[in-house]
């Protein structure tokens, strides 16, 4: 396989993980009825991302790197944020075994509603 098909595996590749999140994403949030973000999405992109930075690499683009580079960090972040320290899902209880992040409706304001007089 030439160098140049080599990078265009790796770039393909890192696409489609990074695609397959979106996915991911949608199903988790069908099973639960509500907007979630499973820890998969957060795995899948910083997979993605970093094909796609070894491959932005390799093409000397600079833009695709720039992009790319930042989103590790985020993802990075997450998946920190996501897991325990020593911690395997084995050693938390069930209740703490909330593998996604749940985002819900603003709280509205009783006293708003209130008519005063």
């Amino acid at each position: 396989m030439a160098i140049s098909s080599f990078w265009l595996v790796v770039g393909f590749t890192g696409q489609g993980l990074f695609t397959a999140r979106f996915l991911v994403q949608w199903l988790a949030s069908e099973r639960e009825r509500q907007v979630v973000v499973p820890l998969a999405f957060w795995w899948l992109s910083m997979l993605g991302g970093s094909a796609l930075l070894s491959y932005a690499i390799a093409r000397r683009d600079p833009v695709i790197i720039l992009g790319q580079s930042m989103g590790l960090f985020v993802y990075a972040r997450n998946l920190m944020l996501g897991t325990r320290k020593g911690e395997t899902s084995k050693d938390r209880p069930a209740a703490a075994m909330k593998p996604h992040v749940t985002i819900e409706a603003a709280p509205t304001r009783p006293e708003a509603s209130v008519s005063r007089v």
